[in-house]
């Protein structure tokens, strides 16, 4: 579930019969839940527009950069994929982790 760039996972408390979400991506915690579906996505956009109005500087999910720790081995194949598939290592990086996400 997304709204205004911020995803939800969802889940089902069987004991409490209620989907219960939670923002991810972020270090704040914004949780909502519904009994419905559509309550469900009426508290998610509740929840992300009061934070956007209760936080003067509310965190996006990213920043666009990503820095890994890799062994030199990975780093060294990494490389030479990139360089085979001419490419710069951060577009080479960026299309295999789009890959990995299925975007």
């Amino acid at each position: 579930m997304t709204y205004k760039g911020y995803t939800a996972r969802i889940d089902f408390d069987d004991r409490d019969n209620l989907f219960v979400g939670r923002v991810l991506g972020i270090e704040d915690v914004i949780s909502f839940h519904g009994t419905t579906v559509t309550a469900l996505r009426t508290d998610f956009r509740h929840a992300i527009d009061f934070y956007l109005t209760t936080n003067p500087v509310p965190q996006k999910p990213a920043s666009g950069k990503l820095m890994l720790r890799v062994s030199s081995e990975v780093h060294t194949a990494a490389l030479i994929a990139a360089q085979a598939s001419g490419q710069s290592l951060n577009q080479w990086a960026t299309n295999v982790l789009k890959q990995a996400i299925h975007i």
